[in-house]
This record gives C-alpha cells, structure tokens and sequence, in this order.
C-alpha cells in the first residue's frame, strides 16, 4: 500500500467497505501492510458486508499504529446501502463530520474542502 510506504503523501485516509478478505475467505486476510500504515484513517464499513464483519475489522484497526476510526453502517453490505432503492441519505455529512473530526479539521458549510487549523 502506497501510504504505508509513503506516510506524508496524505494527511489522511477515507476507506469505505475496505475488503480486508474475499468473501468466505477470512483465513486469508489482507493486513500485511497495516503495520507499517503511520497515516490516520477512517474506515466506513458495513454491517453486511462479505468482505470482513466488523468484528475482523476492529481486530485488524488494532494492527495499524496511527489514529484509526471504524464508523459501522448498520443493515448495509459491501454497497454502504447505496445500492437499489434504498439510500442512507444522511451517511455523507456523517461521515465528513467523522473523518474532519479524525483530523482535527474543521469544515465550513457550503465548501467543498477542509480547512485545516494551521491555516488560520
């Protein structure tokens, strides 16, 4: 993984429905970077989802030395509930609101970026 190998590209990482196993494969999980990850990071990821339950998702945040959050979408697989009829219309302002709060940023309504605190 590029940011593990290179920490300072980004400030941050946004991961939704990382697929930390294929589906009905969790004895062969994809973690061996997760060690050397020194970049916060917000995972988003699906209650449902065949990819990793959020139990093996909190056990494989504890393997990454950075901030981490897992911000669970209840009843949603792989899609987060984007797909068919059904649309969790309230999950992106929840999670800008979490991934700016990870970064300790603050987001002005009506922009369309995050102003970071050392900017002021």
């Amino acid at each position: 993984m590029l940011c593990a190998d290179e920490p300072e590209l980004v400030d941050g990482l946004l991961l939704l429905s990382y697929p930390l196993h294929a589906p009905s494969r969790p004895d062969r999980p994809r973690i061996q970077h997760l060690p050397s990850l020194k970049t916060p990071a917000l995972f988003v990821h699906g209650t449902r989802d065949p990819f990793g339950s959020i139990e093996e998702m909190q056990s494989a945040l504890k393997l990454i030395p950075a901030k981490t959050k897992l911000l669970p979408v209840n009843n949603a697989g792989h899609d987060l509930g984007f797909k068919g009829k059904s649309r969790n219309e309230e999950l992106p302002g929840k999670v800008l609101e979490e991934f700016s709060d990870l970064l300790c940023v603050t987001v002005v309504p009506g922009w369309r970026s995050l102003i970071y605190p050392a900017r002021f």
